[in-house]
């Protein structure tokens, strides 16, 4: 009786331990998300951020050896992110350029790397999972629709919302990224009412990109939406809604896409109003910024010139636009090679869970919104300094936890006898045994 109730003690422990855990990484993303300080009254003199992200480090210390997923069951993908922060560190620290900026900005890229450990420890459950992605596309609707309101006479919705959100190419990137999250939320929730929300919150984001007349934003959505409507209308056979998107996709860029198209027009050194004369100028300026990266490889290939460094190395107090120059630049040929293996991870997982016939129709929904979001990022990252946004790395974090939990599914499927030598004493499988080959569950 009493090792019973010892037994039951220490499971209700470590149950709201993990709980607690899981706010303050709900918290987290709320902030990340949704900054609420920018809109709501006198949060702004509340530093949310750091609190959340300390608390939230606090947890990840609390809950290590609590959780049922260990820091040794970590999936490849986890460890190459850790190694990214790390040599952003190194590259930060003998940077040639501004070593206290690059340190600062490594220190505040690598709360992500709090996050994704945390989600990748405490998301056992396809709820949790859902509940965070959820999260994620609330708070991206919720901030265009502010931005549109407050914004709807500023240039590019410019400096509307602070953070990340205040220019305009990063917004439309964020937008890209959790449209197809929506699209999945809305097919798969019950309700007129509640589908017709989210159809306004697609309608929203997506008027909202266009205002931001982002070039690389609108090539992101046009593979992102590619892969969505395969996925979830000709996959899924809703041709209701490929016919749907068509439609109010060219009834927006007719109405709210004059300036995106200006711009695009610019390239091709059309017109000579003012905005395209700026288009084209910006369009110049990227292809010098492109050479100015090429250069700082080519000088430091080996850890770059440190995170955040390359505005100052360029002359032109300028990002370089695309995310694979961005990171090479900054954390040399080393920092490359782990951001794209890192993100190659995302894929291995989208393809094992693709293969997986177990799956239920919500998971396979969210599969393919998975599979939009990555393919979006990867075509977008061409065209925008994204590295530091961490929204990129939520997405493969979604991945590793779907495919973390199909497997441990699948486990708990095998032979009893099997399974209780694999059990420790509070009846959780130990962490070794669930070390198995994804081709063992894949069909």
């Amino acid at each position: 009786m009493r090792n019973g109730a010892h037994l039951q003690a220490n499971k209700q422990e470590k149950k709201d331990v993990l709980s607690g855990a899981f706010f303050w990484l709900a918290a987290f993303y709320v902030v990340y998300c949704a900054r609420p300080t920018d809109f709501v009254p006198g949060l702004q003199h509340i530093p949310l951020a750091k609190v959340t992200a300390l608390l939230a480090t606090g947890s990840l210390f609390l809950s290590a050896g609590k959780a049922p997923r260990k820091l040794k069951d970590l999936p490849p993908e986890g460890f190459y992110l850790i190694a990214i922060i790390a040599v952003l560190m190194l590259s930060a620290v003998l940077s040639p350029v501004w070593k206290g900026g690059a340190v600062f900005t490594t220190l505040d890229f690598s709360k992500v790397s709090v996050a994704w450990l945390l989600t990748f420890l405490l998301v056992t459950t396809y709820q949790r999972l859902k509940g965070l992605i959820l999260i994620q596309s609330v708070s991206v609707a919720l901030v265009t629709s502010v931005a549109l309101i407050k914004g709807h006479s500023v240039p590019r919705l410019s400096g509307v919302i602070g953070g990340f959100y205040s220019n305009p190419n990063d917004m439309a990137f964020a937008i890209v990224l959790s449209i197809p999250f929506c699209v999945a939320f809305m097919i798969s929730t019950k309700g007129a009412g509640r589908k017709l929300l989210w159809a306004l919150a697609i309608l929203c984001m997506a008027v909202a990109l266009l205002l931001t007349a982002s070039r690389a934003g609108f090539i992101d959505l046009i593979f992102a939406g590619t892969v969505c409507l395969w996925q979830f209308g000709i996959k899924g056979r809703r041709p209701a809604l490929i016919a749907g998107t068509v439609i109010i996709s060219a009834l927006l860029l007719l109405f709210a896409g004059r300036t995106l198209v200006k711009r695009f027009t610019a390239i091709a050194g059309a017109g000579d109003s003012r905005i395209e004369v700026s288009a084209e100028g910006s369009y110049e300026e990227r292809k010098l910024l492109m050479v100015r990266a090429l250069d700082a490889i080519v000088h430091y290939p080996i850890l770059g010139v440190g995170a955040g460094n390359f505005v100052v190395y360029s002359g032109l107090w300028k990002e370089v636009h695309a995310s694979y120059l961005q990171i090479a630049a900054e954390g040399g040929i080393p920092g490359l090679l782990l951001y794209l293996m890192f993100f190659v991870c995302g894929y291995k997982n989208l393809r094992h869970l693709g293969k997986t016939k177990s799956l239920d129709k919500d998971a396979v929904l969210f599969v393919g919104a998975l599979k939009s979001s990555l393919v979006g990022f990867s075509i977008g990252a061409c065209f925008a300094p994204e590295v530091y946004q961490f929204f990129p790395y939520f997405t493969v974090c979604y991945t590793s936890v779907l495919l973390a939990m199909q497997r441990e599914q699948a486990f708990s499927l095998q032979p009893s006898p099997q399974r209780l030598k694999s059990m420790n004493v509070f009846g959780e499988i130990r962490p070794q045994s669930r070390r198995v080959r994804a081709s063992e569950f894949s069909i």
